[in-house]
This record gives structure tokens, C-alpha cells and sequence, in this order.
């Protein structure tokens, strides 16, 4: 299992992970190049709430979704809240946020659907995506997992959201996490500390270290775990291991811009 980035067209970019089949659906994590955006959002903002122009947000869109093959007017999106709400999407939401912020589909921080004709898409910067395929029920789902969704194990509470809604069984699920910051350049407070080592009393080694005199967490490694509980096989978790902070000429850091810059888009489309 492997994370590729991609040169799609005129300097644009794509990450896919390979352990997603490409026959059954289409997922893509942009990057920050190739799009029309003016700094501090230069150049592929794909969000419409951080003060970019709604026009090249709206050309940034169209083009990376053009190149994954992928109609942007079947955009859904949501209001992300740093919260643990789950919304199921229909083929009826298709276009839900692709042009106006206020019309995304409700305040949530995750989406699940088993209808094609729709494109999930959430935005990050340096928040974790994390990515659900359950190919027994051709369902999937897409997660914005910060520090506050993942101590609330967002995305475990996902699968179990997938499984009323579809049947999904956690064994079944293939599960992706992407591009976002990594431990080495995410520093906590000791507040926020605390709270994982009170969700994660078992791992709590493995997710928090303490180095000169800094607090470390490591989200990749709080929702790889927090999906094993959930039972999916470790065979079936794949992680980018790409860190937007240390690679910000390709990828947007909400913290190593000190908190004004755009915004990627991890997207899902069953096929």
C-alpha cells in the first residue's frame, strides 16, 4: 500500500492511495499547485469559507475535478465544525456547497453515501482526512478528523454510522488516512494532552511524546488505532504519511502559515 502524488495537467496535482480499487471509485487529496488563487491562498484553494475570491475558488474546482474525470457541479459538502455529527448524502445533494458556502449540506464533519452521481468533498490544512470504502455495500465514507473529532473517534463512529446505514461491516472496510500533519511537527498544550491520554489510556504512548520540553501528538497513529478498535484489519489501513507542514510547497499548513492560507480537498465518487 502506497500514497502516489500525481501531475495531473498544467502543474496540478493529486495523491491517491493504491489500496483503494480504482474500478469501483474515484478518491483524490489535492495539492496546492496549479490553480488561479492569489496569495495568501496561492493557488489551488478548493474552500469557499477562508476569504478567498468565490470565482477562483469555483475555477480551482472545476479544474481538479476535471481532472480526476469528476463533474464539480456534483460537489456535496458541509459546514466542518471540529465536531462528531455524520450526515448521509443522496444523489439528490449532488451540487450541496459546490458554489455557495450556506447551501453545503448541513454543519457535520463527516459524510457517508451508497449513491454514485455524488462527490464527497471535505477541505483540510493539516487536519486529517480519513477515507472509508466498504466494498461489500459499495458505500464509503469521508471524514474531517482534527484533534477534537479525533479524540472523539470520528471516524470509528463513522464505520459504526456506515453499519445502520448499510449494513457495513468493520472487517470489510478499507480505510485511508491522508496528507495532514504529522507528529514531529504537531505541538499540543497539556490540556489537550490529558484528553488523549484519558480516550486512549492503552496507546497513550504511542500517540503523545514528550521532547524538549514540547508535547507531540501524533494523529496519524490516534485514528490508525482508534480503526483498529472499530475492527478493521490493519492490513486495510493505509496511511499517506505525508505531513503538510513539512511539505507546504505542496500542500496547504494552516499552522506553518500561522493560520491564514487555503485549503485542500480530499473527494470521493463511486463509480
Amino acid at each position: 500500500m502506497s500514497f502516489v502524488l500525481r501531475r495531473m495537467c498544467d502543474n496540478l496535482w493529486s495523491g491517491r492511495l493504491d489500496s483503494f480499487p480504482e474500478d469501483r471509485l474515484v478518491h483524490g487529496f489535492s495539492a496546492r499547485l496549479g490553480g488561479v488563487s492569489p496569495a495568501p491562498f496561492d493557488a489551488l484553494n478548493m474552500a469557499l469559507h477562508v476569504g478567498d475570491d468565490p470565482a477562483c475558488v469555483w475555477e480551482n474546482r472545476r479544474r481538479y475535478f476535471m481532472a480526476l474525470g469528476l463533474d464539480a457541479e456534483r460537489i456535496c459538502t458541509i459546514r466542518q465544525v471540529h465536531g462528531t455529527e455524520i450526515v448521509r448524502v443522496f444523489r439528490r445533494d449532488a451540487g450541496r456547497g459546490a458554489h455557495d458556502y450556506a447551501d453545503a449540506r448541513a454543519d457535520a464533519d463527516a459524510v457517508i453515501t451508497n449513491d454514485s452521481g455524488v462527490s464527497l468533498m471535505l477541505c483540510y490544512a493539516d487536519c486529517v482526512p480519513v477515507l472509508l470504502y466498504d466494498p461489500v455495500h459499495h458505500a464509503m465514507g469521508l471524514v474531517h478528523a482534527g484533534w477534537r473529532g479525533t479524540v472523539q473517534r470520528i471516524a470509528a463512529q463513522t464505520i459504526g454510522r456506515m453499519g445502520e446505514e448499510f449494513g457495513t461491516e468493520a472487517s470489510d472496510v478499507l480505510a485511508g488516512i491522508g496528507p495532514s500533519i504529522g507528529a514531529g511537527c504537531y505541538t499540543v498544550g497539556a490540556e489537550v494532552a490529558e484528553r488523549f491520554r484519558a480516550a486512549f489510556p492503552v496507546y497513550a504512548d504511542e500517540i503523545i511524546e514528550e521532547r524538549a520540553g514540547e508535547i507531540h501528538l501524533d494523529l496519524w497513529a490516534a485514528n490508525r488505532l482508534q480503526l483498529l478498535e472499530a475492527g478493521v484489519a490493519a492490513d486495510n489501513i493505509d496511511c499517506a504519511g505525508i505531513c503538510t507542514s513539512c511539505e507546504r510547497n505542496f500542500f496547504y499548513s494552516y499552522r506553518a502559515a500561522g493560520g491564514r492560507t487555503g485549503r485542500l480537498a480530499a473527494v470521493m465518487e463511486l463509480r
